[in-house]
Order: structure tokens, then C-alpha cells, then sequence
């Protein structure tokens, strides 16, 4: 397929190269910023740089979004695109019918369900792609080009993929911010980040293996008041850590008494 790739940041950087890889072409990059989508368009032969979003003179099938969810809106309000061609979002919250209004196109959503940094490879086979259409057609062109590059895709209902991309939130995010306090936490005391990474990669494989809520550990769910006062006495000076640490302890302790 022929695509173009509205976006240069991080999803759009995987993507683009991970089907240009799979033998697609992609034809132009868009970024507002000239030198994002000039970088982009470096690493796909054949591609050129855009700051239009007037593609109705390029021979295009696919025209794949990957901006910000803020920015959607109005990259929608410019886009122009050939009779026919599908439009696909990226975003893991917003729904199918943010797109409707692109005329003579149809549209769809083709979400990638993981974190993403340019600096950091990412094998697309295993990552879960989630698609929507607006006809059965759509979400079939969808499917074809998720399934060359993805060994995991799945049809979605937007209102699905809202809920699955909360749960992904924590999972992945409010996961990577506590490990990013315990490392500061670490650097406080002059100890090494490293001694976590044992206990890091085992929480990990036994919350992937079970019911997380299963093999839950620590001094909440065993209601050790007395660990648990010392830990906040510790955190006095930082009241926004200990708040934190109260509100993850009631919840442990709430999901433990089936509350």
C-alpha cells in the first residue's frame, strides 16, 4: 500500500519504518516542523517531507495519523485526501467518529498498544494492534496492513479501546512513574539503581503469570501498621510521596477484604 504518515514523533517513527520494512511505500511524512518530518523522511526511502496537509495530488491509500490527541482536531480541520482513501488515527482514546467529517474519506482507527521512544527499538511483530472502520471494508484494509507488520491484531470497538487504553495507563505509565520515584528515592540514600532490577524483573513475571491481585506483597497487605507508620514518617518531608503511599496502601488493603 501507498501511505502517508501525518506525525514524526515516536509512534510515528516505529510505524512508518516497521511498514516500509514490510514492504509498503511510504510516499510523504507531514510535521508542522519541517525538520521532524525531514528527519523521518531520511530513514524511508523514497518519501518526501511535507508541512501541507493537502494530499489530494498524491497517490495515496492509506493516510495514517499519529499527532498528540490534542492536535487531532485540527489536523482533521486541514486535511484534504483523495476520493476513497482510508484515514486512520493512532490514539488509544479517542474514537472512530473524530474522523467522520474528513470528506470522501473513509476512516478508521489502527492503535498500537505500547509505549514508544524513538531511541529505543521496538519489534512491532509482537505488539498488539487494535483497528476499527466505519465499514466492514475499512476495518478489513486495516486488518490486512496491521497483520504485515503485527502478529497480534484484534478488532475493537472505540469504547473498548477507551477502557483498554485506562488499563494500559497503569500498567505502563503510573507503573513507570512509581519506579521513577523509587529510583529517587535510591539516589537520596547514595545507593545504586541496580539493586532493584532482581526485584523489578520478578514482580513483573509473577504479575504476568497470575492474577496480580494474587501474589500481591509488602507490609499493606499484611497490615503492618508499624512498617507501614515508619515508611510515612520517613516521607514527612515529602508530602506528596506520602500521599501517594497512603492512597496505593488503602487500595491494597481494600482489594484484600474484597472491598
Amino acid at each position: 500500500m501507498n501511505i502517508a504518515i501525518v506525525g514524526a514523533g515516536n509512534v510515528a517513527w516505529h510505524l512508518a519504518q516497521a511498514l516500509q520494512a514490510a514492504g509498503h511505500s511510504i510516499a510523504v511524512v507531514y510535521s508542522r516542523t519541517k525538520q521532524h518530518s525531514e528527519a523521518l523522511a531520511r530513514q524511508l526511502p523514497g518519501a518526501v517531507s511535507t508541512q501541507s496537509l493537502d494530499f489530494r495530488s498524491t497517490a495515496v491509500d492509506v493516510v495514517l495519523i499519529a499527532v498528540p490527541d490534542q492536535a487531532l482536531d485540527d489536523v482533521v480541520k486541514e486535511l484534504k485526501t483523495p476520493a476513497g482513501v482510508v484515514v486512520a488515527h493512532t490514539s488509544g482514546s479517542q474514537p472512530l467518529t473524530v474522523l467522520e467529517t474528513i470528506a470522501g474519506a473513509n476512516y478508521g482507527v489502527f492503535y498500537p498498544l505500547q509505549t514508544f521512544s524513538k531511541q529505543a527499538p521496538v519489534n512491532l511483530q509482537h505488539v498488539p494492534i487494535l483497528v476499527e472502520g466505519n465499514t466492514e471494508e475499512t476495518t478489513n484494509k486495516l486488518e490486512q496492513l496491521a497483520k504485515s507488520i503485527s502478529l497480534q491484531v484484534e478488532r475493537v470497538t472505540s469504547e473498548k479501546r477507551k477502557q483498554l487504553h485506562l488499563a494500559a495507563i497503569f500498567a505502563c505509565n503510573f507503573t513507570n512513574h512509581l519506579l521513577g520515584i523509587s529510583h529517587e528515592l535510591l539516589r537520596e540514600a547514595g545507593l545504586p539503581l541496580n539493586l532493584l532490577q532482581p526485584l523489578i524483573q520478578e514482580t513483573i513475571k509473577k504479575a504476568t503469570a497470575h492474577d496480580p491481585y494474587t501474589v500481591q506483597t509488602g507490609p499493606a497487605i499484611r497490615h503492618d501498621h508499624n512498617v507501614i507508620e515508619e515508611h510515612l514518617h520517613q516521607l514527612a518531608s515529602q508530602p506528596q510521596l506520602q500521599e501517594i503511599y497512603k492512597l496505593l496502601t488503602q487500595s491494597i488493603q481494600d482489594k484484600s477484604t474484597g472491598k
